[in-house]
């Protein structure tokens, strides 16, 4: 299947977060093909790991819903043999993180009484916003 990707600010904020979370380059990805053949568990992906680093370069949200980032092992195999030194390991951990953390943000502090938000004990509001924020 084809997907015709138009490209964005919200898909630059894609990439840009992902740089941000791996500390990495991922534009130095050159599409070799390297990770996809050296990964043990390739088969068990629904998109090979050289699909999932263009994705990112793309700013294609679409990676997110694939079986692939779950699947990675975190072996560092890819990582090991890339040529330019792109840890795709890390890719694939900050795509679960963000996938983790989607629509988690079920506590707003903007929208608590001031008055309210006052009275209440400062150790609790942390707490709530560690449990109830991404």
């Amino acid at each position: 299947m084809t997907r015709v990707i138009k490209l964005s600010a919200a898909n630059e904020e894609f990439t840009r977060r992902i740089n941000e979370l791996t500390n990495d380059m991922i534009t130095l990805c050159e599409q070799c093909g390297i990770c996809s053949t050296s990964c043990p568990v390739a088969e068990e992906m629904d998109i090979p790991p050289s699909e999932i680093m263009r994705l990112v370069q793309l700013g294609d949200e679409y990676v997110l819903e694939t079986k692939a980032i779950w699947v990675c092992a975190s072996c560092y195999t890819c990582t090991v043999r890339c040529p330019r030194g792109v840890d795709l390991s890390k890719v694939t951990e900050a795509l679960r993180q963000i996938k983790l953390r989607t629509n988690m943000n079920y506590l707003d502090i903007d929208h608590i009484d001031p008055e309210e938000l006052r009275n209440l004990p400062a150790i609790a509001l942390v707490s709530a916003m560690r449990k109830y924020t991404g």
